[in-house]
């Protein structure tokens, strides 16, 4: 008979339990949006509604119409409001529930969806995108301009684009419309559409014409805010046999219970959408009659183009799950989405010593350098974006904040607000981490 060594066996079970003790000790569940005191998270209530004379007075100046902000911290959503007007015609009252149409703030969902195949071995973030998209393959870079008629003169690229330089906006795509000129004149004769409110045709068609075209710099030579992340959306449905919506709505958007998120909105959501103002002759707000010759809108009517920089619209709250989980480490709810460990990757500088403004710049995030973080008071690290109708929000780790505010009006003179809506979220912090 073989004897059994029980001393070793109880040591392996307590070694075991040990582990996975520590293993729940280290990674807990995230929290859960709820709404809470701001007492109860080292914040005063008090401090936060110094918020509302503020933006109340740019409201009441003309400069605003309507403005919604939302901040939580430690899951706990501690101030979320909605000013002023949604319908200046009707005098319709801007709701919490409204649903904004946040343009490049699909930059960062459709980032995050490609590195969550990045986690399944699909690709690693220095392949050349033409492995999997060959109408990128020997890229050329703009040398000569003609602005007569758009034609152009190129040399060859020095390396081709790789799927990190998408991701970081270094692979040298610019933009229609609010590109450079080259870029714009470019793109307008080729019919690269913006990805806002261009609801026809598809990203397979788009991106392929796309790669054809000029760079306006050599790959990883510069920070060019561009299209990059549209491919980065066509990437998505090569790797994963999906639309773009499709993958977004089956690997986030259901699973996060983002209900309220969509690229083309349907019927029954369709009266929750906010309008979309300007200013006039002296800066004061007005309905916008169209923008790049479409109807304000736009996001009601169906559609097969799928941006994955501009196309979605959505509510704070949608989008502030969307950030609790990146702030959990990649879970929420008790689903996973990404590993810490990428988290960290997607929220680290990916651009050396290359500057995005004053700031570095992340895998679909700008990031908060040391000489940002002296000018206002959020921290080091902190990772933010916006979006071309006045939504920005930002996600602060170390104080555990993530903060919105969301506006519906393009141009605008008065982006200071922002700058003092950080002040006011920070004020209001009595405890720090």
């Amino acid at each position: 008979m073989k004897l059994v060594n029980i001393t070793g066996l109880m040591a392996g079970f307590f070694m075991a339990a040990t582990v996975q003790t520590t293993v729940a000790q280290i990674a807990p569940p995230g929290p859960v949006l709820k709404e809470a005191a701001a007492e109860t998270v080292g914040m005063s209530t008090t401090r936060l509604q110094r918020m509302d004379a503020v933006i109340n007075d740019y409201i009441a100046k003309g400069r605003q119409a309507g403005v919604g902000v939302m901040v939580s911290r430690n899951g706990r959503i501690v101030y979320h409001k909605a000013y002023g007007l949604d319908n200046i015609q009707t005098k319709a009252p801007l709701k919490r529930d409204a649903i904004f149409r946040i343009a490049s703030q699909t930059k960062a969902i459709t980032s995050i969806g490609l590195m969550m195949l990045f986690e399944e071995g699909k690709f690693l973030l220095d392949d050349p995108i033409s492995k999997y998209i060959p109408a990128f393959k020997n890229p050329k870079v703009l040398d000569k301009f003609n602005e007569k008629d758009s034609s152009f003169t190129t040399v060859p690229a020095k390396r081709e684009i790789t799927i990190r330089q998408l991701l970081t906006h270094t692979s040298g795509i610019s933009y229609p419309g609010i590109g450079s000129k080259e870029a714009v004149a470019m793109y307008a004769k080729n019919k690269i559409p913006s990805g806002i409110g261009t609801p026809t045709g598809t990203l397979a068609d788009a991106m392929t014409r796309l790669g054809a075209l000029p760079l306006l710099h050599q790959p990883g030579e510069k920070w060019t805010y561009g299209l990059s992340v549209d491919v980065v959306g066509y990437l998505i449905e090569v790797l994963s046999g999906q639309s773009l919506d499709q993958f977004l709505r089956s690997r986030l958007f259901d699973p996060l219970g983002m209900n309220d998120t969509f690229f083309y909105l349907p019927a029954a959501k369709q009266n929750r959408l906010t309008m979309v103002f300007t200013e006039d002759s002296v800066k004061s707000v007005k309905p916008l009659p169209s923008l790049f010759g479409l109807s304000g809108d736009y996001p009601k009517q169906p559609g097969t183009y799928y941006s994955g920089g501009a196309g979605l619209s959505s509510t704070m709250y949608d989008y502030a799950i969307f950030l609790q989980m990146m702030l959990n480490g990649g879970e929420y709810g008790g689903k996973r989405f990404l590993s810490p460990t990428t988290v960290r990757l997607i929220t680290t500088n990916q651009i050396g010593d290359l500057n995005q403004g004053i700031n570095k710049f992340g895998l679909g995030f700008s990031i908060t350098s040391e000489k940002s973080a002296a000018r206002l008071p959020v921290s080091e690290g902190t990772y933010d974006w916006g979006g071309f109708f006045g939504t920005t929000y930002w996600v602060d780790p170390k104080e555990g904040i993530i903060a919105q505010i969301y506006t519906q009006k393009v141009p605008n003179s008065y982006g200071d607000l922002t700058d003092k809506f950080k002040v006011l979220v920070y004020q209001a912090i009595t405890q720090m981490k």
